[in-house]
């Protein structure tokens, strides 16, 4: 469960890569994960979650980001199907 903190700073992240970043990055960077700090308005990139990430953390040590994969609904995507073992 997210905590109200949490969910303060996803809300801020996403009206920051609404508002300033979503054009460009989906122009530039299709696929790749960013972070946005709201509390800085910046945003890092990578090729990957850890990577983005790490370069958010070593800028902005101790302040809250999140993660947006760029031109995607939600940053993570699981595939698969659970059925109940009828053994």
């Amino acid at each position: 469960m997210l905590s109200e903190r949490d969910r303060d700073v996803m809300a801020r992240a996403e009206r920051l890569y609404e508002a300033r970043f979503k054009n460009q990055l989906e122009k530039t960077n299709l696929n790749a994960f960013v972070v946005i700090v709201p509390d800085s308005e910046d945003y890092f990139l990578g090729d990957s979650i850890s990577e983005a990430a790490t370069a958010a953390r070593a800028a902005h040590p101790g302040c809250p980001g999140h993660i947006i994969r760029v031109g995607h609904p939600t940053a993570v995507h699981i595939r698969g199907s659970f059925e109940r073992d009828r053994g």
